[in-house]
């Protein structure tokens, strides 16, 4: 797996879009968000990742004006979701984790009734082309692929021309193709402006489109960053693999190396590094100074997923 590339700039991402200070959402005696904060800038992609039951569905509906908090400020587009107006809701859009297209309908009519809820509609067939269903415009809506269907809700959200957009696990049950696809039509849309909030399952999503990231664990923020820098991924050790010739072991690595191993199995050895390009130097040094190579040699940093599973790991936390 390879690492992600730099962050990706912000500059210029400074209006505050969502605004959530101490949010807290309570279901009888039961605490489902607590106390959480939340900021949003204009413009970017802002991934929400959590596991199920972390109190990220609840977030996600009280922002989108479907849930009402129990405690807390919450402010979208300047107003409080759960009170605002028809003409808030022209500014936000929305591609649920589960939906429909309209039955009987092609791809084009779709996208001629949901144009008629909204002041200031977007050009129907630009938006078609936008998602890439160019040549699916006259192609009844059940009659899509599933990631072609999800393209057709996506231009569906898009229709009203808003501001904010939510896309809850937009890319959910997708081949690894259609994914891709997928994600350069979100990708697309930082280009038109568009404030986009993601929940997702998929770490390697979150890494390709999000500029930042928050992470919600039993109802708490645990850690908020970039791809890049989340849960101090960026200062983790790297891990070097590789699996020496034969007759030769870790025992016989120069002193500096051999304090980095630590155990593993099938005759490879792993050394935990702080300072990585240093260390595979010195290995190289050494193989060669031995007359052999490691074909097999190997460096990662921890991988998204890798900080993720340690940050929701509540046991681990607790």
């Amino acid at each position: 797996m390879t690492e992600a590339g730099p962050p990706r700039s912000v500059v210029g991402m400074t209006e505050t879009v969502i605004e959530v200070r101490g949010l807290v959402k309570r279901y009888g005696a039961t605490e489902a968000v607590r106390g959480i904060d939340l900021e949003v800038r204009r413009g970017e992609i802002f991934a929400f990742l959590g596991p199920n039951g972390a109190g990220k569905t609840t977030t996600v509906e009280i922002l989108e004006g479907f849930r009402t908090p129990s405690a807390g400020r919450v402010s979208v587009l300047g107003a409080v979701p759960s009170e605002a107006g028809p003409e808030w809701r022209n500014r936000v859009g929305a591609v649920l984790q589960e939906s429909q297209a309209e039955p009987g309908l092609t791809v084009r009519e779709c996208l001629q009734l949901y144009a008629g809820y909204y002041r200031a509609p977007r050009d129907i067939d630009e938006t078609i082309a936008l998602v890439g269903l160019g040549g699916k415009a006259d192609t009844l809506g059940e009659h899509l692929s599933g990631g072609q269907q999800r393209r057709l809700e996506v231009a569906l959200a898009l229709i009203g021309d808003p501001e904010l957009l939510f896309l809850d696990e937009p890319t959910t049950g997708f081949d690894p193709s259609a994914r891709r696809a997928a994600w350069d039509v979100i990708d697309g849309l930082r280009a038109l402006g568009k404030t986009v909030f993601l929940t997702t399952h998929y770490m390697d999503e979150a890494e390709r489109l999000a500029d930042r990231i928050a992470v919600i664990a039993d109802g708490a923020i645990v850690a908020e960053g970039t791809p890049r820098t989340l849960g101090g991924r960026d200062r983790l050790a790297a891990t070097i693999r590789f699996t020496p010739p034969p007759g030769v072991g870790a025992a016989e690595l120069p002193d500096a190396l051999r304090a980095l191993v630590t155990p593993s199995s099938n005759g490879t050895v792993v050394l935990q590094s702080d300072a990585p390009l240093v260390h595979v130097s010195d290995l190289a040094r050494w193989a060669s100074r031995g007359g052999f190579d490691l074909p097999d040699l190997d460096v990662r940093r921890p991988t998204l997923e890798d900080v993720y599973i340690s940050l929701t790991d509540t046991e681990g936390r607790s």
